[in-house]
């Protein structure tokens, strides 16, 4: 569960089971009861309808909270992040990063940097479609050391430059869950 839609569709499908939950955040959902095994195969079977799905691995999970955390601090939240990122999982997690990167390494086939990048450019690319923001603004919004940096940094991930895809009449941009 990566998005906003994603929890308004899993609650509604909890609703339409009769399941009474405390809460429903990004990757994770808190029920009132325990649900029977009937129950967990109606669940999965709804929310497989609308692309979700229920983890039961630890692993599985643990990638999922590294995702949900990378993509609420890049495209839920305005406050810079005081430590490097590797610190902010492990103290979010209470996993040893070097653990945490080789899992999402091999289970995602990329590294948590790139994915972060990815999700850094991609929020830029929202930014320049909206076009509420100039590229300085935005560099600061998203916490880069420079506009220089950003535009570097877009350029490696897209082959254009943050101008030229704004110019763009089909902007190229990918769902969160595509990422």
């Amino acid at each position: 569960m990566v998005c906003i839609r994603c929890k308004m569709a899993v609650k509604s499908e909890l609703e339409r089971l009769g399941l009474k939950y405390i809460s429903v955040e990004l990757g994770e959902v808190e029920i009132i009861r325990e649900i029977s095994s009937e129950q967990r195969i109606q669940l999965d079977a709804g929310l497989k309808k609308t692309g979700l799905e229920l983890m039961d691995s630890r692993k599985s999970i643990l990638i999922e909270k590294i995702k949900i955390i990378i993509i609420e601090l890049i495209h839920y939240s305005d406050y810079p992040l005081k430590i490097n990122l590797s610190d902010y999982l492990t103290s979010k997690l209470n996993y040893d990063y070097t653990y945490l990167a080789n899992l999402f390494t091999e289970v995602q086939g990329t590294t948590i940097e790139h994915f972060f990048i990815f999700h850094k450019i991609e929020r830029v690319k929202e930014l320049l479609v909206y076009d509420e923001l100039n590229l300085k603004e935005i560099a600061f919004k998203l916490h880069y050391s420079s506009v220089a940096h950003l535009s570097n940094q877009f350029k490696k991930i897209t082959g254009l430059t943050p101008s030229h895809f704004k110019k763009l009449k089909h902007k190229r941009r990918k769902s969160l869950e595509k990422l």
